[in-house]
């Protein structure tokens, strides 16, 4: 096999996510060693019993449920049913005097040893199941992808280098050292590093010829750096900048709104105990500079931020509204879809925690889930939590000017070590506010809360512990990154609602202004006050918890990434999703409280599987309205005239519309934008369009009829005779990061656009991550499922084992129950037997 040619056709889809031309043939022939129930990979992919491993502190085994995935158990824990459990557990916990809250970050000097054992057979399952997966993600995020794949990655690993993330990891270890959280984390790493060095790699490094390097504490650290920048990582205000200089500040205004009109935040009045809201006082929007004039810097940092669309749906209800007489947590969050998944689903038991739940690989610790005590679950809270700033600098450009002096900028030379190629140098500069990006003469200095350390992972790690809102709460105190609504409920009863993360308070002289214009950094313009970059921060400057938004024990309450609140006490950002899924949500939980209908775990199944499109209502009838009588579009129009709306697979209708829509936004925009160097990625959002006015310039002198129907009869062009949404809407968009086709997911037609609670978005290959109902009723059981499987391992039978369900809508068991048979076996280091 020519192993450099393979490489060099797999990393366009590593990088880029594109098509991977001309490379099957290779990869075929390298896979022949791989023969079915002959070759040594499907040998160990599929023998997973009666293994024992030596762990350095401690028994613990591991079971495989009949969906993959791992059943996590040490100590003197019983194989107990989950109630039972939670009713011992609960009495032990409240009574061990173990976790002081106030502040302090151990439980117990030194934390238990069984934990240490438990989190070291969690690295070890995590890695045999995903170790590809958590190489991969660690080496974009470190800079590294060239040295596998070649020059095609340099981008991409310039980026990272320059970005420094490496420096935010190693702030956090610094301030886990001696906690119980960075015990748990070595002891996961010691897992891993056991699984990597005992166990047959996946096929992936075959195909690309390395083997990866131990795991460490710091690319823990580096998985977080990676979905907090995933979730809040964003250069819209740079974006918004180069606008305004390309259209004008009052076009800007017009399609780019801080704020869209509708009455759906994600607060409304009188929900529960509800933070007080504030006037707005001296805050303030500031407009664009200007002075950002993008190009190539742009360009090229455009590849690198949150992906299209990365949203999620969360919803709490009380006891007061169920069936049951208990609370009822409900979260999809929708994230980027991909073989293997981007979430790691596991079941952990000790003597001190009962959690399930999904992490993401190379994190340790359950991030959405169920414990003993309560539920919860995240969405993003669109907080805007990045700055960019503009420097003067000297002729030689080594200085720049602050605060009236000359400084030089910290500067480093960092090697980019390239397979088959020369290394590169890359040039890493840095201001007092964090990284100095530059390209083609563009340079812009950035602050994320991402770069200074945080106390994110004792917050994930205490979660799995907690006893009760109180506890969960000072968790969460200590999430400072990523910002997220977080719902919660337990069964005592209590519901809770909570931003999370540290969110600046930008200051220009003494109006406290929005974060939506580069600000001038050789003045000292909206600095953080005690923010320290790479270092740790005391974080003065930064919203109090308490004047976060929240609501303690709402009646019910939804959240889709829409406005969180319409008037809270500091600004919070304005990159907001549109409100289409905020009004559908609302909708039906209004529907039932305001019929008196008790809500039970089935109504909130039906309820992430809802397809209706409030787009779709929103313009649908005006659609109808000016298609009717036009030559060739009687049947599109009757078919539209009695549509439900709803985005289903049976229904031609709704592609019909889907398809609409998408020419409808070419033929409004596209010439224009085109004309100045703008593309398809620039477009308003929908919502923005479809209220444009009529007589708006942007229909020219046709007007805004002319252009649907227009739209529509290219449309029409575009869709084969018969053909329905399930002919499109496929799962054929989840594919594996080298896009081959062995590797990639079955194509089942499924339900869901991007505008609707149950989401999928096949163009950016976004959607429902991850489904959880968790009733907090003794006698419901929690549901789950995965879009594909829990293991990343192709030979495994569980590599897409649920994606069949996901597809259609249908949950597994979440119970925390210990099941399956044991699949691996820890014993202490110095005991005896078959290893």
């Amino acid at each position: 096999m020519d192993i450099d040619t393979t490489r060099r056709a797999l990393v366009a889809a590593i990088v880029g996510g594109g098509a991977v031309g001309g490379s099957l043939s290779p990869v075929r022939g390298y896979l022949d060693r791989f023969a079915p129930y002959s070759g040594s990979a499907w040998r160990d992919a599929t023998d997973r019993t009666n293994r024992r491993v030596e762990s350095p502190y401690g028994p613990a085994t591991v079971r495989y449920d009949d969906h993959g995935t791992a059943h996590v158990e040490t100590g003197e824990a019983h194989h107990v049913s989950d109630r039972a459990s939670s009713a011992e557990r609960g009495s032990a916990n409240h009574s061990s005097g173990q976790r002081p809250r106030e502040g302090g970050e151990s439980r117990e000097e030194g934390g238990p040893s069984g934990e240490r054992a438990l989190y070291f057979a969690v690295g070890y399952a995590q890695a045999a199941d995903r170790l590809f997966q958590m190489d991969l993600q660690r080496r974009v995020m470190r800079g590294q992808l060239s040295e596998v794949v070649g020059e095609r990655a340099l981008d991409s690993d310039e980026f990272h280098v320059k970005m420094d993330f490496v420096g935010g990891a190693e702030a956090n270890l610094e301030l886990l050292d001696g906690t119980p959280t960075g015990e748990a984390v070595e002891a996961f790493c010691e897992g891993v590093n056991a699984c990597r060095e005992r166990e047959a790699l996946p096929l992936e490094f075959g195909l690309l010829e390395y083997e990866p390097d131990p795991w460490t504490p710091a690319d823990t650290m580096l998985m977080e750096q990676q979905i907090s920048w995933g979730l809040t990582g964003s250069f819209w205000t740079l974006r918004r900048e180069r606008l305004a200089r390309k259209l004008g500040e009052e076009t800007v205004d017009e399609l780019y709104p801080f704020r869209l009109d509708h009455d759906v935040p994600i607060i409304r009045e009188g929900d529960g105990e509800a933070s007080g809201a504030q006037s707005r006082g001296n805050r303030r929007a500031v407009s664009p500079s200007g002075d950002f004039e993008g190009g190539e810097l742009l360009d090229w940092l455009a590849d690198f931020e949150s992906p299209p669309g990365v949203g999620s749906n969360s919803w709490v209800v009380s006891g007061d509204r169920t069936a049951s007489g208990k609370p009822i947590v409900a979260n999809d969050p929708h994230l980027s879809l991909m073989a293997p998944p981007v979430w790691y689903e596991m079941n952990l038991r000790s003597d001190d925690v009962s959690v399930r739940g999904v992490t993401f690989p190379g994190v340790p610790f359950v991030v959405i889930g169920e414990n003993d005590a309560g539920a919860w679950g995240f969405t993003n809270s669109g907080a805007d939590v990045i700055d960019f700033y503009s420097y003067e600098t000297d002729e030689s450009g080594d200085r720049y000017r602050y605060e009236g002096e000359w400084r030089e900028f910290e500067t480093d030379e960092r090697t980019i070590e390239v397979s088959d190629a020369e290394d590169r140098t890359v040039t890493v500069r840095k201001t007092v506010h964090g990284p100095l990006l530059e390209r083609e003469g563009q340079r812009v200095g950035v602050s994320w809360t991402g770069h200074t350390a945080t106390r994110t992972s004792a917050a994930i790690h205490e979660y799995s512990e907690t006893d009760g809102m109180d506890d969960f709460l000072a968790a969460t105190e200590k999430m400072d990154l990523p910002t997220q609504n977080v719902v919660y409920a337990d069964r005592d009863g209590n519901t809770l609602f909570y931003v999370t993360g540290k969110i600046p308070i930008r200051t220009v002289g003494n109006d406290e202004v929005w974060g939506t214009r580069v600000f001038d950094g050789s003045a000292g313009e909206a600095e953080w006050e005690g923010f320290e970059p790479f270092g740790v921060s005391s974080w003065e400057g930064f919203v109090p918890f308490d004047e976060k938004p929240h609501v303690l024990n709402p009646d019910y309450l939804g959240t889709a990434n829409q406005r969180v609140e319409d008037d809270p006490d500091h600004y919070v950002g304005e990159q907001y999703a549109t409100p289409y899924r905020g009004q559908r949500l609302y909708e039906l939980l209004d529907e039932r409280a305001d019929a008196d209908e008790p809500m039970d775990p089935q109504f909130m199944r039906r309820m992430q599987r809802d397809a209706k499109s409030a787009r779709a209502e929103q313009v649908v009838d005006e659609l109808v309205a000016a298609a009717e009588g036009e030559d060739g579009l009687g049947d599109a129009a009757a078919a539209l005239r009695d549509w439900d709306a709803r985005m289903v697979r049976d229904s031609r209708a709704a592609l019909v519309f889907l398809k609409w829509f998408e020419r409808f936004r070419d033929e409004t925009f596209g010439d224009e934008f085109e004309a100045n160097d703008l593309d398809a990625e620039d477009y308003p959002n929908d919502w923005v369009l479809a209220t444009l006015p009529e007589d708006s310039r942007w229909f020219g002198d046709e007007g805004r009829e002319a252009v649907m129907v227009r739209a529509l009869r290219a449309a029409l062009d575009d869709i084969e005779e018969g053909a329905t949404y399930g002919d499109y809407n496929t799962t054929a968009a989840i594919t594996h990061p080298f896009d081959q086709s062995f590797l990639n997911y079955p194509a089942y037609p499924t339900d869901g656009s991007a505008y609707t609670l149950n989401n999928y978005r096949k163009e950016s290959a976004v959607g429902s991550s991850w489904r959880q109902v968790c009733p907090m009723a003794e006698r419901e059981q929690s549901v789950c499922v995965l879009p594909g499987g829990n293991s990343g391992e192709y030979f495994s039978d569980h590599y897409d084992d649920q994606l069949r369900l996901w597809a259609d809508g249908k949950y597994k068991s979440m119970s925390r129950e210990i099941r399956g048979e044991t699949a691996i076996e820890f014993e202490a280091a110095d005991s005896e037997g078959d290893r």
